[in-house]
């Protein structure tokens, strides 16, 4: 796959308070651009499918060449997995915000909800629709659970105040990234007329009721 030097994930030098530096000019501009070419894909995929979409189109909604979309994916599939994986790191961020008195399962519970919110529903639901409806794309689609799932156990695992806690915190993030998938595969087939984060509450309400 061929990436950007923007793209790496080199740590970078904290400053003097424990936080890492604002990013230079040159790497806003290249965060700028990758996020431009995920919209203008989205955006094409949505209205035209993602079969009927070229690369070049999306080049162009988001006025670069061809040759620069490789500098930041290697296709177009890898840009409905950077959406995926924005959804992984919201949660995380999530889950770390959540207060210290909470249970695992009602951190996880509430950061899905919140991280939800981020999304706009109707956009969610057509991307949806669109990795059910393309083979390629539904095997891809898999691998994003095991993607969250890990993100979940890691955000959990650092709420986590002794090493016990590391295997509640796998299977919290298993039990989870499980009501997830069901709740959204329900959300869509119900009609998307609820609101997401009522459909989590009705999800993980639903595990609540299993395990008495």
């Amino acid at each position: 796959m061929k990436v950007s030097k923007s793209a790496g994930t080199s740590a970078k030098p904290l400053t003097p308070g424990g936080k890492s530096p604002a990013p230079g000019l040159r790497e806003r501009k290249q965060q700028q651009t990758r996020e431009r070419l995920k919209r203008a894909a989205m955006a094409l995929f949505l209205e035209h499918g993602f079969e009927a979409t070229t690369i070049d189109d999306i080049a162009a909604g988001a006025d670069i060449s061809r040759r620069s979309f490789f500098h930041y994916f290697a296709s177009k599939e890898d840009v409905v997995a950077a959406w995926q994986e924005d959804a992984a790191a919201a949660l995380v961020t999530e889950i770390l915000a959540r207060p210290a008195e909470e249970s695992m399962l009602t951190a996880a519970e509430n950061a899905i909800a919140a991280a939800v919110k981020r999304f706009d529903p109707a956009e969610a639901a057509a991307m949806s629709r669109l990795k059910r409806d393309n083979p390629a794309l539904h095997a891809r689609d898999q691998l994003k659970y095991e993607k969250l799932e890990r993100a979940l156990a890691e955000g959990l695992a650092r709420r986590a105040r002794n090493k016990s806690d590391q295997l509640q915190a796998r299977l919290v993030a298993m039990i989870s990234t499980g009501a997830m998938r069901v709740g959204g595969e329900s959300w869509l087939n119900e009609g998307t007329c609820d609101k997401r984060e009522a459909f989590v509450k009705r999800t993980f309400d639903a595990i609540r009721a299993i395990l008495k």
